[in-house]
């Protein structure tokens, strides 16, 4: 069996989880699929922010689990939701590694599929 490699964020890789102090709606077209006040922002390294939506603030009944999975190091194993016309669009971690804990079961979506309004 083999074993995924652990990393923990540092200088090196710093990971930063806030909660996002506004409001931030994803839509896909006009169809509204996640609107939040309980959004987290997630800053890794030198990548954009990542805004993570509680599943309450989604709209679940438009998505579907899909069998794609991915790993982070940082952050541990990835399961996938798609939407209509959209597979594996959206991502969530619902076991993270401790140093991410708060994203876990919280849903993110692909900017480049989605339109991402933040406030």
């Amino acid at each position: 069996m083999s074993s995924q490699p652990i990393r923990i964020p540092g200088p090196d890789h710093p990971i930063t989880i806030e909660p996002h102090p506004g409001r931030v709606v994803v839509k896909q077209g006009d169809r509204i699929i996640a609107d939040s006040r309980h959004a987290l922002t997630l800053r890794e390294a030198d990548y954009p922010p990542v805004y993570y939506i509680p599943r309450t603030d989604a709209d679940m009944a438009h998505l579907e689990s899909s069998p794609h999975q991915t790993y982070c190091p940082y952050k541990g194993k990835a399961s996938y939701l798609s939407v209509e016309g959209l597979p594996n669009s959206i991502w969530s971690y619902e076991q993270p590694y401790e140093a991410v804990a708060q994203i876990a079961g919280y849903l993110a979506f692909y900017p480049d599929r989605f339109t991402i309004s933040v406030d």
